[in-house]
């Protein structure tokens, strides 16, 4: 099987300190910015590309992975080169506040061929009532010189943007903005306090579904531009996916967790950025061969959540697109019988308010596929 990597590049560490970020309240100092060592970062590449057949992904996360320094990234594409066997695609995604590109950043990442995402919580006053620097002052200018290095060097990039309770109610105000900026690629995700190294605490959220679900079908109604959309937003394209009968690439939507390591600083691992701690780390890359990583328990029992759906699910008209949503957001997650998504009722309102239209988009461009090459899904009729 093909199994996606995510390292987070220097742990908590960031230069911003978002009110809503579990790393800004347990550290994250980036003069503390410590990355893999690389000696640590080769033993997993050699065992990791012995196992690659076509392809292999990485995504290079935080804190700010820009924190590691350029100088980490060459080492990094170096190995990838070195260990990768032959005519095997090599693909890596970073996710950054956008505040350290430069000229020399942008050229690396044009080179190497990085998607990068950029995060944004919508204009400037948006923005900056959350997304702040330890001084507490906003971030939106550095963000957008940032942006502008990214689109000079045609360096691709999207736009990820965490909704919250100050945006949460001004879809429209958010949207446009993602127009007149030209950002044509957008990910939405809603806020909430997941304390992920505390495994005996269930998530806080801070939007109510029914605010989610509002937020979601005003998006979907500018989004849909009359049938003919024109910007892309990861949720509504794989929605649209499974309409089509095609495998959506959202975690979410999908039947079973993706399989995927993700790799702390330390070499700990993980089987998801949201599972974070003891009760879940599968061991160490020091220690532990990829075998022994997804072969282990811990990795077992991870895979057996998404599928454990409750009654509510099993019994949904949404199912097959839904398919449960996340165990993240379960929220009894933490008890013997799972329940529904916390944001079960977000996504009911949203399927019943864009079916129609989605099932209109589904016939069109199934007209352009020859016959009998997707199996569209029926939800309702």
């Amino acid at each position: 099987m093909t199994v996606g990597v995510m390292f987070k590049t220097v742990s908590e560490a960031c230069n911003l300190a978002c009110d809503y970020c579990y790393y800004s309240r347990v550290g994250g100092d980036p003069r503390h910015a410590r990355t893999i060592p690389l000696p640590l970062l080769e033993r997993f590449m050699r065992d990791y590309m012995s196992h690659v057949q076509g392809s292999a992904t990485f995504a290079w996360q935080g804190g700010e992975p820009l924190l590691a320094g350029i100088e980490f990234f060459e080492q990094v594409v170096k190995l990838e080169a070195q260990y990768a066997p032959d005519h095997t695609i090599l693909s890596n995604g970073l996710q950054t506040n956008g505040i350290l590109l430069n000229e020399r950043w942008v050229e690396f990442f044009q080179q190497y061929r990085f998607l990068l995402g950029v995060s944004v919580d919508g204009p400037e006053a948006i923005h900056d009532q959350r997304r702040v620097d330890r001084g507490n002052q906003g971030s939106f200018k550095r963000v957008m010189r940032g942006i502008d290095y990214l689109r000079r060097s045609h360096v691709e990039f999207n736009i990820l943007t965490v909704v919250h309770r100050n945006n949460v109610k001004r879809a429209r105000e958010l949207f446009e903005f993602y127009r007149s900026e030209g950002f044509d690629w957008i990910q939405l995700i809603p806020a909430m306090d997941f304390l992920a190294q505390e495994p005996d605490r269930p998530g806080v959220y801070e939007i109510t579904a029914q605010e989610y679900g509002e937020f979601l079908c005003e998006t979907f109604d500018l989004w849909y531009n009359g049938g003919t959309p024109s910007v892309s937003v990861r949720f509504f394209d794989n929605v649209l996916q499974r309409y089509l009968g095609l495998e959506p690439e959202q975690c979410t939507l999908q039947e079973l967790c993706p399989p995927t390591l993700v790799v702390e600083q330390n070499g700990d691992v993980y089987p998801c950025d949201f599972f974070l701690n003891k009760e879940w780390c599968l061991g160490n890359i020091a220690t532990d061969c990829l075998d022994v990583l997804l072969h282990s328990e811990a990795y077992a029992r991870f895979r057996q959540l998404k599928p454990a759906l409750p009654s509510q699910c099993r019994d949904c008209q949404w199912r097959a697109v839904c398919q449960g949503g996340c165990p993240r957001n379960r929220v009894d997650r933490f008890e013997d019988t799972p329940s529904a998504d916390y944001f079960c009722e977000a996504y009911q309102m949203f399927f019943a308010h864009a079916h129609s239209r989605m099932d209109q988009l589904r016939r069109r461009l199934a007209t352009r596929h020859a016959p009998g090459t997707t199996q569209p899904i029926i939800l309702v009729e």
